[in-house]
Formats: C-alpha cells, structure tokens, sequence
C-alpha cells in the first residue's frame, strides 16, 4: 500500500460491536387487545367462530412489517460492511497488544526523543509540495504561499526540515495537513462506505483514493529515493512505532471507556474528516475533543504544568444598606 498508510494503523483497537436491530413490534395477541378491548361473549367455545382469526393474523402481518422496518433503519449509516470492519478491528487490536504496542513502547524508550522529532519534521517536510498543490486546487491562495515558505524556510535553515524553524519566530507559518481526499471533499465528492483495514486503519473509498494520489506524487515527480523500499520501507516502520508510542496513554483510556469501541472510533473518525472539509469548505462544524491526527510532531514529552496564580483578594465593600445575595443556580442534572 502507501507509505503514510502504514502510520494509521496504530490508531485502532477496540472492541466489537453488536449490529443486531431492536425491534419495537408488539406481540400479535396485545395489538388484538388493544384494537377489541371488551372481551367476547363465546371466548369459552371449543372452537373458534368462522373469522375469529382474521384479526390476529392482520395484526401477526403487520407485526412483522413493523419488525423489518425498524431492523431496517436500525442499520449503521455509512457503513454497510460493519460486520467485516468489526472482524478487522479485533484482529487489529490482538496484534497491537500482541506486536506493535511492546515493539513501539521500546522503541521509543531506545531512540532518543530528538531523533524521532527530527524524523518526523524532515518526512512532513517532504510532504510540503503535497500541501501545497492540493491549496492551489482548493483556490487557498494565501496558504499555498505560506507552505511554499515553510518548504523554503526548513529545507535550508532548519537542515533539510529536520528542525521546524517556520512555526518560530519571526516566521510563525503553521503546519498545516492537506491531501487529495481533502481537495476530493472539497468539490462535493462524498466520503463512499466507511472502512477499516488491516495495515491501513480506518478510511474511506475517498480518503483511500487521495492517499494513493498523495503516495504517488514523490515517486513520480522526483523518483529516487522515494520509489525505493530502502528509503520507505524503514521510515514508514520508525514512524509506525512513534505514532504508536505517542498515543499509547490515549489508547489506554480508550479501552478502558466505552464497551461498544469500535463505533466511537468509527463516528470519530468520520466526524473528524467531516469537520476537516467543512474547514475548507468555510462551513461550521460541531468540534470534536479528541483528535488522533496531529499537527504537531507525535512523540512523548513531558510538560511542567503552569503555576496556579494566586487569587486577587476583593476589595472591602463600602458601608451602605445590606442587599440579599441572589440564591446559587441549580444544577443542571
């Protein structure tokens, strides 16, 4: 597959998902009652009048028309192989805890942090052109020329982009991602049906469709070494194993949170790419708390919290008439 594929497959593990409908059908024998409350005079007969039946067998046929309608909207939006992603996403999760989670926690502890930032600002360096075509396409004229000095600014001050120099000062040009599937997005193309493959992660038809476009476009501009497995097989595993280092404290949350995992991955995931087009697009979007796609380099670091400030005491109130103090509101339950 891709070279950037590889890096999301760190992002899911999870648990599986129930797809079963929920049926809000009553039992034939209560809609009966419900339609001929006063009960009938020849109940105790031995057998039953001539059409005694027919009005538990209309409401038996309705029932089950009711039934196959609700199990039909019951049905995930988005993602009609839900059963097979779920498989996926199980098999994903055994072999992070099995492989990947033990090799990246390693790897991180062996390989110092200025290395693994270094690696990861020089690859999104070479990503930069990307960025930039893909603004050009989406008619962002003013961001385009930021990337192109950011390139310019990391490729010669910052050593061939293995120091950020741009996002400091005096420069202060943010990171900014960008990709085909954006652009895609971008003119109304639609996300397809919701996947989640091995290697891959979660994804898209779109999204899948861009990350190819955006895999290709070094191999095919400038060919070596960027269409050689010598230079991409061994960044794509380093960065593998940041990315999967870097989130390892998250991931324990997750597991830990909700049982129907795979579903919050899911609507995150999709809520996430939505919010990303929506941004392009000039249109507002519902924010989202958490994001497993960020700017910034994805290593571990560890942050001194802020001191507290002190509270600034009150001033004396001045001598006067003494007014009740409004009742504290009630809390929302």
């Amino acid at each position: 597959m891709s070279v950037a594929c590889l890096t999301s497959a760190i992002l899911l593990v999870g648990a599986p998902v129930n797809t079963g409908g929920l049926s809000l059908a009553l039992p034939a024998e209560q809609i009966a009652r419900a339609e001929d409350p006063k009960p009938a005079a020849t109940a105790t007969a031995a057998e039953p009048l001539p059409g005694e039946n027919e009005p538990q067998q209309a409401a038996a046929a309705d029932q089950e028309v009711m039934d196959v309608t609700v199990t039909a909207r019951q049905k995930t939006e988005g993602d009609p192989l839900e059963k097979m992603n779920t498989m996926s996403f199980e098999l994903t999760q055994k072999v992070d805890r099995a492989v990947v989670a033990p090799i990246s926690l390693t790897f991180a502890k062996i390989v110092p942090t200025p290395v693994r930032d270094g690696l990861g600002n020089f690859l999104f360096n070479l990503h930069e052109p990307r960025v930039f075509v893909n603004f050009l396409l989406q008619h962002k004229v003013g961001k385009a020329v930021e990337t192109v000095a950011r390139f310019v600014v990391n490729s010669t001050i910052g050593i061939g982009g293995l120091f950020d120099i741009a996002k400091r000062k005096p420069f202060k040009l943010p990171r900014r991602p960008n990709g085909f599937a954006d652009t895609l997005g971008f003119y109304g193309v639609k996300p397809g049906a919701y996947l989640f493959l091995p290697i891959v992660g979660p994804t898209t038809i779109r999204d899948i469709v861009g990350s190819i476009a955006d895999q290709s476009l070094l191999p095919l501009t400038v060919g070596r070494p960027f269409n050689r497995a010598a230079f991409t097989l061994p960044t794509s595993i380093a960065r593998t194993l940041d990315h999967r280092a870097y989130f390892d404290e998250e991931l324990r949350r997750l597991r830990e949170g909700p049982k129907d995992l795979y579903s919050a991955r899911r609507d995150l995931y999709l809520q996430m790419r939505q919010d990303e087009i929506d941004d392009l697009r000039g249109r507002p979007h519902t924010p989202i708390r958490s994001s497993m796609r960020p700017a910034e380099p994805v290593t571990p670091r560890t942050t001194t919290p802020a001191p507290t400030p002190k509270p600034t005491p009150a001033p004396a109130p001045e001598a006067g008439p003494s007014i009740p103090s409004p009742a504290p509101p009630i809390p929302n339950p």
